[in-house]
Protein backbone atom coordinates (compact mmCIF):
# COMPACT_ATOMS: atom_id res chain seq x y z
CA UNK A 1 0.00 0.00 0.00
CA UNK A 2 1.25 3.46 -0.84
CA UNK A 3 0.43 6.92 0.50
CA UNK A 4 -2.83 7.18 -1.41
CA UNK A 5 -4.21 3.82 -0.28
CA UNK A 6 -2.90 3.05 3.19
CA UNK A 7 -4.80 4.45 6.17
CA UNK A 8 -2.42 6.09 8.66
CA UNK A 9 -1.30 3.54 11.22
CA UNK A 10 -2.30 5.66 14.19
CA UNK A 11 -5.94 5.53 13.12
CA UNK A 12 -6.24 1.92 14.20
CA UNK A 13 -7.67 -1.06 12.34
CA UNK A 14 -8.80 -1.10 8.74
CA UNK A 15 -12.36 -1.65 9.97
CA UNK A 16 -12.23 1.47 12.11
CA UNK A 17 -10.82 3.48 9.23
CA UNK A 18 -13.68 2.32 7.01
CA UNK A 19 -16.09 4.18 9.30
CA UNK A 20 -13.72 7.11 9.72
CA UNK A 21 -13.74 7.46 5.93
CA UNK A 22 -17.53 7.69 6.06
CA UNK A 23 -17.20 10.45 8.67
CA UNK A 24 -14.74 12.43 6.55
CA UNK A 25 -16.91 12.04 3.48
CA UNK A 26 -20.02 13.02 5.49
CA UNK A 27 -18.45 16.42 6.15
CA UNK A 28 -17.49 16.68 2.49
CA UNK A 29 -21.06 15.79 1.44
CA UNK A 30 -22.34 18.40 3.90
CA UNK A 31 -20.18 21.08 2.29
CA UNK A 32 -21.07 19.90 -1.22
CA UNK A 33 -24.79 20.14 -0.53
CA UNK A 34 -24.68 23.35 1.52
CA UNK A 35 -22.71 25.22 -1.17
CA UNK A 36 -25.26 24.04 -3.74
CA UNK A 37 -28.21 25.08 -1.55
CA UNK A 38 -27.08 28.55 -0.46
CA UNK A 39 -28.95 30.12 -3.35
CA UNK A 40 -32.25 28.52 -2.23
CA UNK A 41 -32.36 30.61 0.94
CA UNK A 42 -31.66 33.91 -0.82
CA UNK A 43 -33.67 33.65 -4.04
CA UNK A 44 -36.08 36.48 -3.10
CA UNK A 45 -33.12 38.79 -2.37
CA UNK A 46 -31.50 37.94 -5.72
CA UNK A 47 -34.82 38.45 -7.51
CA UNK A 48 -35.13 41.90 -5.97
CA UNK A 49 -31.54 43.00 -6.67
CA UNK A 50 -31.48 41.88 -10.29
CA UNK A 51 -35.21 42.56 -11.02
CA UNK A 52 -36.01 39.02 -12.20
CA UNK A 53 -39.19 37.17 -13.10
CA UNK A 54 -39.78 33.74 -11.55
CA UNK A 55 -38.62 32.02 -14.73
CA UNK A 56 -35.41 34.08 -14.75
CA UNK A 57 -34.96 33.36 -11.06
CA UNK A 58 -35.02 29.64 -11.82
CA UNK A 59 -32.26 29.93 -14.44
CA UNK A 60 -29.19 29.92 -12.12
CA UNK A 61 -30.41 26.69 -10.55
CA UNK A 62 -31.43 25.12 -13.84
CA UNK A 63 -28.12 25.94 -15.49
CA UNK A 64 -26.26 24.73 -12.39
CA UNK A 65 -27.88 21.31 -12.64
CA UNK A 66 -27.45 21.03 -16.39
CA UNK A 67 -23.77 21.94 -16.18
CA UNK A 68 -23.43 19.45 -13.33
CA UNK A 69 -25.13 16.78 -15.43
CA UNK A 70 -22.70 17.26 -18.30
CA UNK A 71 -19.65 17.49 -16.07
CA UNK A 72 -20.48 14.46 -13.94
CA UNK A 73 -20.63 12.26 -17.03
CA UNK A 74 -16.95 13.06 -17.53
CA UNK A 75 -15.70 13.36 -13.95
CA UNK A 76 -17.27 10.06 -12.87
CA UNK A 77 -14.76 8.34 -15.12
CA UNK A 78 -11.96 9.81 -12.99
CA UNK A 79 -13.21 7.81 -10.01
CA UNK A 80 -12.73 4.53 -11.89
CA UNK A 81 -9.37 5.49 -13.42
CA UNK A 82 -7.61 7.59 -10.72
CA UNK A 83 -7.23 7.59 -6.95
CA UNK A 84 -10.75 8.32 -5.72
CA UNK A 85 -9.52 10.12 -2.61
CA UNK A 86 -7.54 12.59 -4.71
CA UNK A 87 -10.44 13.23 -7.10
CA UNK A 88 -12.65 14.04 -4.10
CA UNK A 89 -10.20 16.34 -2.35
CA UNK A 90 -9.13 18.38 -5.36
CA UNK A 91 -12.77 18.68 -6.36
CA UNK A 92 -13.54 20.13 -2.92
CA UNK A 93 -10.86 22.78 -3.38
CA UNK A 94 -12.22 23.75 -6.80
CA UNK A 95 -15.88 24.08 -5.87
CA UNK A 96 -15.10 25.89 -2.59
CA UNK A 97 -13.10 28.56 -4.43
CA UNK A 98 -15.88 28.84 -7.01
CA UNK A 99 -18.46 29.25 -4.22
CA UNK A 100 -16.47 32.17 -2.88
CA UNK A 101 -16.46 33.72 -6.36
CA UNK A 102 -20.27 33.78 -6.39
CA UNK A 103 -20.13 36.51 -3.74
CA UNK A 104 -18.34 38.78 -6.22
CA UNK A 105 -21.14 38.64 -8.80
CA UNK A 106 -21.93 42.12 -10.09
CA UNK A 107 -24.67 41.07 -12.50
CA UNK A 108 -27.07 38.25 -13.30
CA UNK A 109 -24.84 36.79 -16.04
CA UNK A 110 -21.86 36.63 -13.67
CA UNK A 111 -24.02 34.94 -11.05
CA UNK A 112 -24.96 32.24 -13.55
CA UNK A 113 -21.32 31.84 -14.65
CA UNK A 114 -19.92 31.45 -11.15
CA UNK A 115 -22.65 29.00 -10.21
CA UNK A 116 -21.75 26.98 -13.30
CA UNK A 117 -18.15 26.78 -12.01
CA UNK A 118 -19.45 25.49 -8.68
CA UNK A 119 -21.35 22.82 -10.60
CA UNK A 120 -18.22 21.66 -12.44
CA UNK A 121 -16.34 21.29 -9.17
CA UNK A 122 -19.16 19.56 -7.31
CA UNK A 123 -19.56 17.06 -10.14
CA UNK A 124 -16.29 15.43 -9.10
CA UNK A 125 -17.65 14.38 -5.73
CA UNK A 126 -20.57 11.98 -5.56
CA UNK A 127 -19.58 9.20 -7.99
CA UNK A 128 -16.11 8.89 -6.46
CA UNK A 129 -17.36 9.25 -2.88
CA UNK A 130 -20.02 6.55 -3.09
CA UNK A 131 -17.60 4.22 -4.89
CA UNK A 132 -14.94 4.87 -2.23
CA UNK A 133 -17.39 4.00 0.54
CA UNK A 134 -18.30 0.78 -1.24
CA UNK A 135 -14.57 0.00 -1.58
CA UNK A 136 -14.13 0.26 2.18
CA UNK A 137 -17.32 -1.59 3.15
CA UNK A 138 -18.48 -5.11 2.46
CA UNK A 139 -22.07 -5.95 1.53
CA UNK A 140 -22.80 -6.40 5.25
CA UNK A 141 -22.27 -2.72 6.08
CA UNK A 142 -22.41 -1.00 2.69
CA UNK A 143 -26.07 -0.02 2.82
CA UNK A 144 -25.76 1.56 6.26
CA UNK A 145 -22.53 3.33 5.34
CA UNK A 146 -23.98 4.83 2.14
CA UNK A 147 -27.21 5.91 3.84
CA UNK A 148 -25.29 7.49 6.73
CA UNK A 149 -23.19 9.40 4.21
CA UNK A 150 -26.36 10.51 2.43
CA UNK A 151 -27.61 12.25 5.59
CA UNK A 152 -24.78 14.74 5.05
CA UNK A 153 -26.49 15.86 1.84
CA UNK A 154 -29.70 16.73 3.67
CA UNK A 155 -27.92 18.27 6.64
CA UNK A 156 -25.90 20.42 4.24
CA UNK A 157 -28.97 21.48 2.28
CA UNK A 158 -30.72 22.37 5.52
CA UNK A 159 -27.77 24.36 6.83
CA UNK A 160 -27.05 26.02 3.49
CA UNK A 161 -30.55 27.31 2.84
CA UNK A 162 -31.28 28.25 6.47
CA UNK A 163 -27.93 29.87 7.29
CA UNK A 164 -27.92 31.72 3.97
CA UNK A 165 -31.32 33.20 4.80
CA UNK A 166 -30.23 34.26 8.28
CA UNK A 167 -26.96 35.77 7.02
CA UNK A 168 -28.77 37.54 4.17
CA UNK A 169 -31.18 39.21 6.60
CA UNK A 170 -28.20 40.65 8.51
CA UNK A 171 -25.22 40.88 6.14
CA UNK A 172 -26.61 40.59 2.60
CA UNK A 173 -26.94 37.52 0.40
CA UNK A 174 -23.29 37.48 -0.77
CA UNK A 175 -21.73 36.87 2.66
CA UNK A 176 -22.81 33.24 3.00
CA UNK A 177 -21.06 32.26 -0.25
CA UNK A 178 -17.77 33.65 1.02
CA UNK A 179 -18.11 31.99 4.44
CA UNK A 180 -19.02 28.53 3.16
CA UNK A 181 -16.41 28.67 0.39
CA UNK A 182 -13.71 29.46 2.94
CA UNK A 183 -14.83 26.58 5.17
CA UNK A 184 -14.42 24.14 2.28
CA UNK A 185 -10.86 25.25 1.55
CA UNK A 186 -9.93 24.83 5.22
CA UNK A 187 -11.46 21.34 5.42
CA UNK A 188 -9.66 20.24 2.25
CA UNK A 189 -6.34 20.57 4.11
CA UNK A 190 -7.50 17.91 6.58
CA UNK A 191 -8.87 15.73 3.80
CA UNK A 192 -5.53 15.73 1.95
CA UNK A 193 -3.93 14.34 5.08
CA UNK A 194 -6.48 11.73 6.15
CA UNK A 195 -8.59 10.47 3.22
CA UNK A 196 -7.22 7.32 1.57
CA UNK A 197 -8.26 4.81 -1.08
CA UNK A 198 -9.06 1.30 0.09
CA UNK A 199 -6.36 -1.39 -0.11
CA UNK A 200 -6.25 -2.99 -3.54
CA UNK A 201 -7.37 0.07 -5.50
CA UNK A 202 -3.95 0.47 -7.19
CA UNK A 203 -4.12 -3.12 -8.42
CA UNK A 204 -7.71 -2.63 -9.57
CA UNK A 205 -6.78 0.43 -11.63
CA UNK A 206 -3.73 -1.27 -13.06
CA UNK A 207 -5.60 -4.42 -14.06
CA UNK A 208 -6.20 -4.58 -17.79
CA UNK A 209 -9.77 -5.40 -18.69
CA UNK A 210 -11.61 -5.64 -21.97
CA UNK A 211 -14.62 -3.97 -20.39
CA UNK A 212 -14.75 -0.19 -20.45
CA UNK A 213 -16.79 0.95 -17.38
CA UNK A 214 -19.28 2.91 -19.50
CA UNK A 215 -19.92 -0.12 -21.67
CA UNK A 216 -20.47 -2.26 -18.58
CA UNK A 217 -23.10 0.15 -17.28
CA UNK A 218 -24.97 0.41 -20.58
CA UNK A 219 -25.23 -3.39 -20.84
CA UNK A 220 -27.02 -3.67 -17.50
CA UNK A 221 -30.71 -2.94 -18.03
CA UNK A 222 -31.62 -2.46 -14.34
CA UNK A 223 -28.86 0.15 -14.08
CA UNK A 224 -30.56 2.05 -16.91
CA UNK A 225 -33.94 1.62 -15.22
CA UNK A 226 -32.46 3.16 -12.09
CA UNK A 227 -31.19 6.09 -14.14
CA UNK A 228 -34.74 6.72 -15.37
CA UNK A 229 -36.18 6.42 -11.85
CA UNK A 230 -33.49 8.75 -10.48
CA UNK A 231 -34.35 11.27 -13.21
CA UNK A 232 -37.99 11.28 -12.11
CA UNK A 233 -37.36 11.26 -8.36
CA UNK A 234 -34.69 13.94 -8.46
CA UNK A 235 -36.76 16.17 -10.74
CA UNK A 236 -39.73 16.01 -8.38
CA UNK A 237 -37.76 16.53 -5.19
CA UNK A 238 -35.65 19.34 -6.63
CA UNK A 239 -38.65 21.22 -7.96
CA UNK A 240 -40.08 21.02 -4.46
CA UNK A 241 -36.84 21.94 -2.68
CA UNK A 242 -35.95 24.89 -4.89
CA UNK A 243 -39.34 26.58 -4.82
CA UNK A 244 -40.69 25.74 -1.34
CA UNK A 245 -39.00 28.62 0.56
CA UNK A 246 -39.93 31.17 -2.12
CA UNK A 247 -43.49 29.78 -2.21
CA UNK A 248 -43.79 30.30 1.55
CA UNK A 249 -42.20 33.77 1.29
CA UNK A 250 -44.58 34.93 -1.44
CA UNK A 251 -47.78 33.32 -0.17
CA UNK A 252 -47.45 34.11 3.53
CA UNK A 253 -45.21 37.24 3.32
CA UNK A 254 -42.46 35.94 5.61
CA UNK A 255 -38.88 37.20 5.78
CA UNK A 256 -36.02 35.10 4.40
CA UNK A 257 -35.21 33.49 7.75
CA UNK A 258 -38.76 32.31 8.35
CA UNK A 259 -39.33 31.23 4.77
CA UNK A 260 -36.25 29.01 5.10
CA UNK A 261 -37.40 27.69 8.48
CA UNK A 262 -40.82 26.70 7.21
CA UNK A 263 -40.01 25.92 3.58
CA UNK A 264 -36.52 24.39 3.57
CA UNK A 265 -35.96 22.99 7.07
CA UNK A 266 -38.85 20.45 7.00
CA UNK A 267 -37.63 18.97 3.71
CA UNK A 268 -34.05 18.53 4.80
CA UNK A 269 -34.79 17.58 8.39
CA UNK A 270 -36.97 14.79 7.04
CA UNK A 271 -34.07 13.60 4.90
CA UNK A 272 -31.66 13.54 7.85
CA UNK A 273 -34.14 11.38 9.79
CA UNK A 274 -35.42 9.05 7.08
CA UNK A 275 -32.33 8.40 4.94
CA UNK A 276 -30.73 6.13 7.60
CA UNK A 277 -34.10 4.40 7.98
CA UNK A 278 -34.11 3.87 4.22
CA UNK A 279 -30.73 2.17 4.47
CA UNK A 280 -31.93 -0.07 7.30
CA UNK A 281 -35.19 -0.90 5.49
CA UNK A 282 -33.30 -1.70 2.30
CA UNK A 283 -30.79 -3.96 4.10
CA UNK A 284 -33.65 -5.72 5.94
CA UNK A 285 -35.55 -6.34 2.70
CA UNK A 286 -32.36 -7.33 0.86
CA UNK A 287 -31.77 -10.05 3.45
CA UNK A 288 -35.16 -11.51 2.50
CA UNK A 289 -35.23 -11.06 -1.26
CA UNK A 290 -32.53 -10.33 -3.81
CA UNK A 291 -34.35 -7.21 -5.02
CA UNK A 292 -35.20 -5.94 -1.54
CA UNK A 293 -33.47 -2.62 -2.06
CA UNK A 294 -35.56 -2.01 -5.17
CA UNK A 295 -38.75 -2.63 -3.18
CA UNK A 296 -37.49 -0.08 -0.65
CA UNK A 297 -37.06 2.43 -3.47
CA UNK A 298 -40.66 1.88 -4.58
CA UNK A 299 -41.99 2.25 -1.03
CA UNK A 300 -40.15 5.54 -0.57
CA UNK A 301 -41.25 7.08 -3.88
CA UNK A 302 -44.85 5.94 -3.43
CA UNK A 303 -45.05 7.51 0.02
CA UNK A 304 -43.45 10.74 -1.22
CA UNK A 305 -46.03 11.07 -4.00
CA UNK A 306 -49.10 10.30 -1.90
CA UNK A 307 -48.05 12.65 0.89
CA UNK A 308 -47.28 15.53 -1.49
CA UNK A 309 -50.81 15.70 -2.92
CA UNK A 310 -52.34 17.60 0.08
CA UNK A 311 -50.08 20.60 -0.67
CA UNK A 312 -52.66 21.82 -3.19
CA UNK A 313 -55.11 22.32 -0.31
CA UNK A 314 -52.77 23.59 2.41
CA UNK A 315 -53.90 26.98 3.71
CA UNK A 316 -51.35 27.88 6.40
CA UNK A 317 -47.60 28.00 6.88
CA UNK A 318 -47.68 25.10 9.31
CA UNK A 319 -49.87 22.95 7.06
CA UNK A 320 -47.45 23.53 4.19
CA UNK A 321 -44.53 22.62 6.47
CA UNK A 322 -46.27 19.41 7.54
CA UNK A 323 -46.83 18.36 3.93
CA UNK A 324 -43.21 19.12 3.05
CA UNK A 325 -42.03 17.13 6.06
CA UNK A 326 -44.12 14.01 5.48
CA UNK A 327 -43.55 13.84 1.72
CA UNK A 328 -39.81 14.28 2.23
CA UNK A 329 -39.75 11.47 4.78
CA UNK A 330 -40.83 9.16 1.95
CA UNK A 331 -38.27 10.59 -0.47
CA UNK A 332 -35.59 10.09 2.20
CA UNK A 333 -36.32 6.35 2.26
CA UNK A 334 -35.60 6.33 -1.47
CA UNK A 335 -32.40 8.35 -1.11
CA UNK A 336 -31.18 6.04 1.64
CA UNK A 337 -30.85 3.07 -0.68
CA UNK A 338 -30.56 4.32 -4.27
CA UNK A 339 -26.76 4.06 -4.42
CA UNK A 340 -26.65 0.67 -2.71
CA UNK A 341 -29.27 -0.53 -5.21
CA UNK A 342 -27.10 0.60 -8.12
CA UNK A 343 -24.11 -1.16 -6.58
CA UNK A 344 -26.22 -4.33 -6.32
CA UNK A 345 -26.32 -4.62 -10.10
CA UNK A 346 -23.04 -2.96 -11.19
CA UNK A 347 -19.61 -4.52 -10.49
CA UNK A 348 -17.01 -2.64 -8.43
CA UNK A 349 -14.83 -1.53 -11.34
CA UNK A 350 -17.70 0.45 -12.93
CA UNK A 351 -19.48 1.84 -9.86
CA UNK A 352 -18.20 5.41 -10.09
CA UNK A 353 -19.17 5.57 -13.74
CA UNK A 354 -22.59 4.05 -12.98
CA UNK A 355 -23.31 6.64 -10.30
CA UNK A 356 -22.05 9.34 -12.66
CA UNK A 357 -24.45 8.31 -15.42
CA UNK A 358 -27.32 8.06 -12.92
CA UNK A 359 -26.46 11.45 -11.44
CA UNK A 360 -26.28 12.98 -14.90
CA UNK A 361 -29.81 11.77 -15.62
CA UNK A 362 -31.06 12.96 -12.24
CA UNK A 363 -29.58 16.41 -12.60
CA UNK A 364 -31.03 16.88 -16.07
CA UNK A 365 -34.39 16.36 -14.38
CA UNK A 366 -33.35 18.59 -11.49
CA UNK A 367 -32.69 21.40 -13.94
CA UNK A 368 -36.00 20.97 -15.77
CA UNK A 369 -38.21 20.87 -12.69
CA UNK A 370 -37.65 24.46 -11.40
CA UNK A 371 -38.51 25.81 -14.87
CA UNK A 372 -41.61 23.61 -14.99
CA UNK A 373 -42.78 24.83 -11.61
CA UNK A 374 -42.15 28.47 -12.57
CA UNK A 375 -44.06 28.18 -15.85
CA UNK A 376 -47.01 26.18 -14.50
CA UNK A 377 -47.06 28.29 -11.34
CA UNK A 378 -47.67 31.43 -13.40
CA UNK A 379 -50.77 29.76 -14.88
CA UNK A 380 -52.23 27.53 -12.16
CA UNK A 381 -50.53 28.86 -9.03
CA UNK A 382 -47.38 27.71 -7.29
CA UNK A 383 -49.16 25.27 -4.95
CA UNK A 384 -50.72 23.34 -7.84
CA UNK A 385 -47.48 23.38 -9.83
CA UNK A 386 -45.51 21.86 -6.95
CA UNK A 387 -48.27 19.31 -6.23
CA UNK A 388 -48.17 18.08 -9.83
CA UNK A 389 -44.62 16.86 -9.21
CA UNK A 390 -46.15 13.91 -7.32
CA UNK A 391 -46.94 12.33 -10.70
CA UNK A 392 -43.22 11.88 -11.33
CA UNK A 393 -42.89 9.85 -8.14
CA UNK A 394 -45.74 7.59 -9.23
CA UNK A 395 -44.17 6.93 -12.65
CA UNK A 396 -40.92 5.98 -10.88
CA UNK A 397 -42.79 3.43 -8.75
CA UNK A 398 -44.37 1.95 -11.89
CA UNK A 399 -40.95 1.49 -13.52
CA UNK A 400 -39.47 -0.21 -10.44
CA UNK A 401 -42.35 -2.66 -10.06
CA UNK A 402 -42.74 -3.47 -13.74
CA UNK A 403 -39.04 -4.37 -14.17
CA UNK A 404 -38.70 -6.69 -11.15
CA UNK A 405 -37.92 -9.78 -13.22
CA UNK A 406 -35.13 -8.12 -15.20
CA UNK A 407 -33.65 -6.70 -12.01
CA UNK A 408 -33.65 -10.05 -10.22
CA UNK A 409 -31.55 -11.55 -13.02
CA UNK A 410 -28.95 -8.78 -12.79
CA UNK A 411 -28.31 -8.85 -9.03
CA UNK A 412 -24.64 -9.53 -8.29
CA UNK A 413 -24.22 -12.31 -5.68
CA UNK A 414 -23.23 -10.98 -2.26
CA UNK A 415 -19.52 -10.39 -2.34
CA UNK A 416 -16.83 -9.03 -0.10
CA UNK A 417 -14.94 -6.89 -2.55
CA UNK A 418 -14.83 -4.10 -0.03
CA UNK A 419 -12.87 -4.16 3.22
CA UNK A 420 -14.81 -5.95 5.96
CA UNK A 421 -15.91 -3.55 8.65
Amino acid sequence: MNATTAPPGRLGSVGNYAWMAVGLLWICAFLNSSDRSLIVGVMPAIREEFHLSNTQLALPTTIFFWVYAGAVFLTSRFGDKLARSQVITWGLVFWSLATGLVSLSTGFAMLIGTRALVAVGEATYYPSATALISDWHSNRTRGRALSLHQTGVFAGALAGSLVAGVIADHMGWRASFMIFGGAGVVFSMLLFRLLRDAPGRDAERAAKTADEPLGVVFRIKPALFLCAVFFLGTAASNGLTIWAPTFVHDRFHTDLTHSALTGAVPINLAGVVSVPLGGLLADWLAARTAIGRFYALAIGLGAAGVLLVPLAFAGSVWTVSLVLLTSSLGKGLFDGCIYAAMHDVVPAQARSTAVGVMTMCGFVGAGLAPLFVAQVGDILGMAMAITMLAALYFVGVAILLSTRGETRKAIIPHEHVGVPA
